[in-house]
């Protein structure tokens, strides 16, 4: 990216993060009671993740799960939430569509995150990192990403790795454009069918055509 583009995606992050404090305030605060009513905790929930160049930030977000729940893992060191872990509280369930992720808002004013950028890994993911996968931490971690919008934690971390490095081999303002357009569709019930089309033919390839229009990296391998 550009130095005067990545300077504009600065702004945005910071427009764009303040914006969304303030309007969404009376949701949070609406989420941060029921997260208080349903079970004794804090209302937030922080842990270390790795940022920019490998530096540890602490990521914020609401609590969905009870206090003190064990860590689960997938083979490949990702960390693992079913739909109906016994981990999560009644809020927390609601809260895991996305709406867990609000506090990030303070990350992203605070230029730890970004809006959009590979999704934030542990410091131990590091050790499961093979060839250049690490070139991941060469951009901002985001709130979404374009992982996220190609099926989540539906689909296995290390393919979620390769959509994050063709993210970070092909940076633009409109590709951000796209992936916070895929991800609105996952929070508006009317626009289902979009979103289900969506998860059935976007692929790397599809975004990056329009964002740079070269062929995909993961679609190549």
């Amino acid at each position: 990216m550009q130095p005067r583009t990545a300077v504009l995606k600065r702004v945005i992050d910071i427009v764009v993060s303040l914006m969304g404090l303030v309007l969404l305030a009376p949701v949070m605060t609406i989420i941060a009671i029921l997260i208080k009513l349903d079970s004794p905790g804090s209302v937030f929930y922080s842990t270390q993740r790795l940022g920019r160049n490998g530096k540890l930030f602490t990521m914020y977000k609401f609590r969905s799960m009870y206090v003190d729940s064990s860590v689960r893992r997938n083979p490949d060191g990702s960390m693992r939430v079913d739909r109906h872990d016994p981990r999560l509280t009644r809020a927390g369930r609601i809260l895991r569509v996305g709406f867990d992720e609000l506090p990030q808002l303070f990350n992203v004013l605070k230029g730890d995150m970004s809006l959009v950028g590979p999704r934030p890994d542990p410091l131990e993911a590091l050790a499961h990192y093979r060839g250049d996968e690490r070139r991941r931490l060469l951009v901002r971690p985001g709130i979404t990403g374009l992982a996220q919008v190609t099926g989540r934690t539906e689909i296995p971390w290390r393919q979620r790795l390769r959509y994050d490095l063709d993210y970070v081999g092909h940076q633009s303002l409109w590709l951000d454009c796209k992936i916070a357009l895929y991800t609105i569709f996952e929070f508006v019930p009317f626009l289902q069918y979009y979103r289900l089309r969506k998860r059935a033919s976007v692929s790397t390839q599809a975004i990056e055509s329009h964002a740079s229009g070269t062929p995909s990296s993961a679609s190549q391998g």
